[in-house]
């Protein structure tokens, strides 16, 4: 079994699969960094240039129900091995992108099948590492795990920074040694988990992939088309309505592509919930956090990843700290006050970024990392303990969905805020400047429009109005944060309960998420 491995085993495989899905996570930060430098070279137009990143965290978002169950059906080894090949030979082909007429088509194709690579390895990796650690030492293993993921995250738009300066193909290449690097360390390790082999559920996959997709795409295009728009909210309902008639189909297949029924263990619900609201501030605030060093702070990439920095020295301890906590007591102690120092940590930092100085702000972004790295891990790592040791990739599959999920609507949505919030701050001057409220209103609509940038490079005035406005948003979404993490804290202390919870392993004939929850886990 999987957790008789000696120390240096575990160790090993999970360092295997820390370099496995470095990649995924440098990704998700590194290319917005090379953002313009891709549209100016390849010549890419405003729609495409987004579909660069959307693209990428849509495939992701879409598969990763998909990947987590075809792992513990085919092998998660072999599932890591593919979606290294897969992400790595992506990643290449983006960097070999030719100027010309196919650019746009070419790289945001790719981008897609990065997404694809990385839906189907990181479930596998994640059940890989669950499955090598016994449960009461699971918390530290996947809070180094996660740890690490959350530096390379924060350590994106340096390394993006970076290599941009000698050409942008080297953010997508410089994912070929780490990908060498995991392959040579998976054959080391040669990790060992057990499969549940069945039929592939097609109508299933089409349902999943088809209702998540739609729902993300109109999430993500609300900041192109607008809250207002008719295709954005209809795609989301869509999306939302074809999840609930996968939910149904499955619940009648005899070998479902997801066992929906285990969102009946209530740890596992309450955990997804709180993943939900707690990633809408998350991943985001790698984005906004950087948009107001740069556009606010006047830093460019490189200094605005070591601002981003701050937030990692605390999560960094956070992590660890939590993960030990989750081993000793179990998830609910500890995602409660992570939640709460997190939210008391956005509202203290809120209250410090219209100074514009670092120097005021550095402890709270500290505090704000060190609650949602105490938070983020535990309710991960405890959503998967509460699934069989033949379901850990299916379970991971559906809570990366949720965590995608979250993420796409936090930034879709706090990004419209930011945005208001400049035009508001940026009329407010202009009518202190001596124009007229509507004149105002329309001139600030086409300077948040045209991006700050413009705005900031006509006179040392225009720069402080400027700098200010996208303070003032970014305290608006710094509040908003706030607010979403207290949130994450009530469903915290009233849905999660003391202790340990975890699955005891059904036998091998019966349905898993059918036996696996305790009796204090069934719904009451």
């Amino acid at each position: 079994m999987p957790g008789d491995k000696t120390a240096n085993s575990k160790t090993l495989v999970l360092a295997a699969m820390i370099f496995a899905v470095a990649m995924t996570f440098i990704d998700q930060t590194i290319v917005s960094i090379a953002v313009p430098e891709i549209q100016r070279n390849l010549h890419l137009s405003t729609n495409g240039v987004q579909w660069v990143v959307n693209g990428y965290l849509l495939s992701l978002a879409a598969f990763f129900a998909f990947g987590g169950r075809l792992a513990d059906t085919i092998g998660h080894s072999k599932m890591v091995v593919i979606g290294i090949v897969v992400f790595a030979g992506a990643s290449t082909m983006c960097g070999l992108t030719p100027v010309g007429s196919g650019a746009e088509a070419w790289i945001v194709s790719f981008r897609v099948l990065q997404g694809l690579g990385g839906a189907i390895m990181y479930p596998a990796a994640v059940a890989i590492v669950v499955g090598a650690f016994p449960v009461n030492e699971r918390g530290r293993a996947m809070a180094i795990f996660f740890g690490v993921a959350g530096g390379l995250t924060a350590i994106g738009p340096i390394l993006g920074g970076t290599l941009s300066q000698w050409t942008w193909r080297a953010i997508f290449w410089v994912n070929i040694p780490v990908a060498i690097v995991a392959l040579v360390l998976i054959a080391k390790a040669r990790p060992k988990t057990e499969t549940r082999p069945a039929r592939i559920d097609v109508p299933g996959l089409v349902l999943v992939c088809t209702g998540v997709g739609l729902s993300v795409f109109g999430i993500q295009q609300t900041e192109l088309w607008g809250w207002g728009s008719a295709t954005a909210i209809g795609s989301i309902v869509a999306g939302l309505v074809l999840l609930v008639v996968f939910a149904l189909v499955e619940l009648r297949q005899s070998q479902p592509l997801i066992s929906v029924r285990i969102f009946a263990i209530r740890t596992f619900l309450v955990e997804n919930i709180i993943l939900v609201v707690s990633m809408a501030c998350f991943i985001p605030i790698f984005f906004f956090a950087s948009v107001y060093a740069q556009d606010a702070l006047g830093d460019g990439p490189n200094q605005a990843g070591l601002f981003l920095l701050l937030f990692f020295a605390g999560f960094a301890p956070g992590v660890q700290v939590g993960g030990r906590v989750l081993d000793r007591r179990g998830a609910k102690q500890v995602v409660t006050i992570g939640s709460a120092i997190a939210a008391v940590g956005f509202a203290l930092w809120s209250s410090k970024v219209l100074g514009l100085s670092v120097g005021t702000q550095w402890y709270y972004i500290i505090l704000t990392g060190f609650g949602m790295g105490l938070m983020v891990g535990p309710a991960n790592t405890d959503a998967i303990n509460q699934a069989g040791h033949l379901s850990y990739g299916e379970a991971t599959g559906i809570t990366q969905t949720t965590r995608n999920f979250g993420a796409s609507l936090g930034l879709a949505a706090l990004g419209t805020l930011l945005s208001s919030s400049i035009r508001t701050r940026l009329s407010q001057s202009f009518v202190k400047a001596g124009l007229s409220p509507a004149a105002a209103a329309k001139a600030a609509g086409h300077a948040a429009q045209s991006q700050i940038g413009s705005v900031k490079g006509t006179s040392a005035q225009a720069m402080r109005v400027a700098a200010d406005a996208v303070a003032y948003g970014m305290r608006s979404v710094l509040l908003a944060m706030a607010i979403i993490m207290g949130v994450a804290c009530l469903v915290a202390l009233f849905g999660l309960r003391r202790g340990i919870h975890h699955a005891a392993d059904a036998p091998e004939d019966e349905p898993v998420f059918g036996a696996v929850a305790s009796e204090a886990e069934r719904p009451v």
